[in-house]
């Protein structure tokens, strides 16, 4: 009985049959050459602009090749006459769980992409980004990776990062250093400032231009606040801003200032 339906199955419709299979065939490998043709000049274009990290290319060349090779076998299942729109409303329903089960995922990855193409920081800068400060060691689709100044790797999530503010401190040649020194009211306050400029002009990796700030901040009953601020490039940062306080330090001991001191009101009680 299997012998006779399968016989009936060739003469009536083994030739369209097989016609189908080496269309199917030919289709295939037909649509793998275009697909890797496409992909590839794609990829040539992005490597092109230069916007785009290396990784990133690879990521979207191999999505791009996927979602081409499930069109191509959707048109193949077409030509053996198989409903294919079912199919299809099927991997659209799959694709809209899979993307709810996701959303944080996916939500990082977009900010991946988003964090590639704009770079607003990149390997090696300090930044402040997602509630933590750092020097930037990994830029990843999903996550970027920061060692905080007490040497503690962070792996923060790309949304997070990029839904919230990014400072750079090395986006820029120099930065401010804030420093504070206080001086006793019976100090001279303008030879203490003088005296500090060039003492502060002087620190290792401080920048010529612009030259330090050393002006009057508030006064206090002890005396005058100065406001100590000399410019440097963020890989000296902590280095100039110690340095700065031991210049404080030294100037002031070296000039004999006395140390400021909180005044003190004596009250005389009546017998």
């Amino acid at each position: 009985m299997n012998t006779e339906v399968i016989w009936n199955f060739i003469v009536t419709q083994g030739a369209d049959f097989g016609l189908k299979v080496l269309g199917a065939i030919v289709a295939w490998i037909v649509g793998r050459w275009l697909i890797g043709v496409a992909v590839s000049l794609i990829g040539r274009a992005m490597e092109k602009g230069r916007k785009l990290d290396e990784t990133l290319i690879r990521y979207l060349k191999s999505i791009i090749s996927v979602l081409l090779t499930l069109v191509l076998i959707l048109a193949i299942l077409d030509i053996f006459g198989v409903r294919t729109t079912s199919f299809a409303a099927l991997l659209a329903g799959a694709g809209l769980a899979i993307g709810v089960a996701w959303s944080g995922m996916l939500a990082n990855f977009a900010a991946g992409i988003f964090l590639q193409v704009l770079r607003p920081y990149k390997v090696g800068d300090f930044i402040s980004a997602g509630g933590t400060i750092g020097t930037v060691k990994e830029l990843g689709l999903f996550a970027t990776t920061i060692l905080t100044p007490d040497n503690v790797t962070t792996i923060v999530g790309n949304n997070k990062v990029f839904s919230d503010n990014i400072q750079n401190f090395s986006q820029e040649p120099f930065r401010r250093v804030d420093c504070l020194a206080k001086v006793a009211n019976s100090v001279d306050v303008n030879d203490a400032m003088a005296r500090l400029r060039v003492a502060v002009a002087a620190i290792p990796n401080v920048v010529a231009s612009p030259a330090p700030d050393v002006e009057i901040l508030q006064f206090t009953p002890e005396g005058p606040l100065l406001c100590v601020r000399p410019y440097t490039h963020t890989d000296h940062y902590w280095q100039v801003y110690f340095d700065t306080h031991k210049a404080v330090v030294s100037t002031f001991g070296a000039a004999g200032y006395p140390v400021p001191e909180t005044p003190v009101l004596h009250r005389t009680v009546a017998a």
